[in-house]
C-alpha cells in the first residue's frame, strides 16, 4: 500500500514594501483607490525590494516551511518551484533556490503553469515521493509580478503583488494527507493571459521593448468566464471520484485572483458552507504564490484542525487549472505555532 503523503510544514514570505490603493492610483491612469477596492476587494499589496529576486522570496518562505516541519535543508530530496517570473530564463530558478537554502542533494525543477503552478507542483511532488518512500519535497510558489506590469494598463496593474509560499511534503499518518489532485489545461484559450515577448517566438529586441511585449497582459472578462465555466465542474468531478460531498469540505483555499471573482466562484461551486481563506485584501494577486500563502495563513491561524478536509484550487495562464483534496494532518510542530 502506498504511504500517505501530506504537508509537514508551511511558510510564507511577503516583501516589506506595502503599496496601498492610493499609491497604485497615483501610478495608474483613470482609477481611484475606492474604485480599486470596489472592483477587486484588494486594499494593498507588497512589492519586492530592488535587490530581491523571485529566488530570494522563495528562499525566505522555504526556510520557514522547513523550520515548521522540523527538517534541515539537507533532508530535502526534491525542490519544485512554481513560478512564471523566474530570476532569468536559465538556469532554473529552483536551482538558485537550492543554493540559497543549502538543499545540496535535492533534484530541482521549475514548474510554469502560472497561477495554477503550485497545485501542479504539489501533484508532481506527490508522484515523486510515491516512487521513493521516505523521501521529502519542498514545494514553493513564488512570483514578482510588479516587475512585468504595465502601469498604463489599469486592468492588470491594480491587481498584482509579490510574494512566496512554501510547503514541505513527506510521509504522514494513514488516513491523512493528499487524497487526490486533478489537473487540466485548455491551450485553445492560452491568449487570455500572456507575456508575448522574451522567448523564442518573439526574442528580446528594441522593437519588443518599445511595443510593450514584455509586459503581462490579461483579458479580464474572458478569464472570469473561463474560470466560471471550467473550475466548478473540475471541483465537482474531483469530489465525486473520491466519494466526498460539498458538505464535507471544511476549508477552501483558492487562488487569490480577485475578490469579486472569488465570491462568485464560491457560490458557483456550492462551497458557501466551507471556510474560504482569503489573503488578497492585504496582498493582492500574487500569482503562483497565492495558494501556498493562503494555506500558510490558514495553518498559522489555528483554524485547520487535524482531520479537516481541505480543498485547494488554482487557475491561470495556459489556461491551466488544478484542484487538490487533502485531509489535514497536524504538522510536527503544531504545538509550537
Amino acid at each position: 500500500m502506498t504511504a500517505a503523503i501530506g504537508i509537514l510544514g508551511t511558510g510564507a514570505y511577503l516583501p516589506k514594501q506595502e503599496v496601498d490603493n492610493d499609491e497604485v492610483a497615483a501610478m495608474v491612469p483613470d482609477v481611484t483607490a475606492e474604485r480599486i477596492e470596489h472592483k477587486t476587494q484588494i486594499r494593498s499589496r507588497r512589492y519586492a525590494a530592488p535587490d530581491e529576486a523571485t529566488s530570494d522570496l522563495a528562499a525566505a518562505a522555504a526556510r520557514l516551511a522547513l523550520a515548521d516541519a522540523g527538517l534541515a535543508a539537507e533532508d530535502v530530496d526534491y525542490i519544485l518551484l512554481a513560478t512564471s517570473t523566474g530570476d532569468s530564463p536559465q538556469p532554473p530558478t529552483s536551482c538558485r533556490l537550492q543554493s540559497l537554502v543549502g538543499a545540496r542533494r535535492a533534484a530541482c525543477v521549475d514548474v510554469n503553469a502560472v497561477c495554477a503552478g503550485f497545485v501542479y507542483a504539489l501533484g508532481m511532488a506527490r508522484a515523486l515521493l510515491a516512487l521513493q518512500p521516505g523521501s521529502t519535497a519542498l514545494v514553493v510558489g513564488a512570483d514578482i509580478y510588479s516587475r512585468i506590469l504595465d502601469y498604463r494598463d489599469r486592468s492588470t496593474a491594480i491587481l498584482f503583488g509579490d510574494g512566496a509560499g512554501a510547503v514541505v511534503l513527506g510521509a504522514v499518518p494513514a488516513g491523512r494527507g493528499i487524497i487526490d489532485i486533478g489537473l487540466a489545461s485548455r491551450g485553445e484559450a492560452m491568449d487570455l493571459i500572456r507575456v508575448e515577448a522574451g522567448g523564442s517566438r518573439i526574442p528580446p529586441s528594441v522593437e519588443s521593448v518599445e511595443s510593450g511585449g514584455h509586459y503581462f497582459r490579461m483579458q479580464g472578462r474572458g478569464v472570469s468566464e473561463f474560470v466560471m465555466a471550467n473550475v466548478p465542474p473540475m471541483i465537482a468531478a474531483l469530489l465525486e471520484r473520491n466519494g466526498a460531498t460539498l458538505a464535507d469540505i471544511r476549508h477552501f483555499v483558492p487562488h487569490q485572483a480577485n475578490g469579486v471573482l472569488l465570491t462568485e466562484l464560491v457560490s458557483r461551486c456550492g462551497l458557501d458552507g466551507a471556510r474560504t481563506h482569503r489573503t488578497l485584501a492585504e496582498y493582492g494577486n500574487i500569482g503562483g504564490a497565492s495558494v501556498p500563502v493562503a494555506l500558510d495563513a490558514a495553518a498559522r491561524s489555528g483554524t485547520l484542525n487535524d482531520g479537516d478536509l481541505v480543498l485547494l484550487a488554482g487557475f491561470g495562464g495556459g489556461m491551466s487549472m488544478g484542484a487538490g483534496l487533502l485531509r489535514w494532518s497536524a504538522p510536527v510542530l503544531e504545538a509550537s505555532r
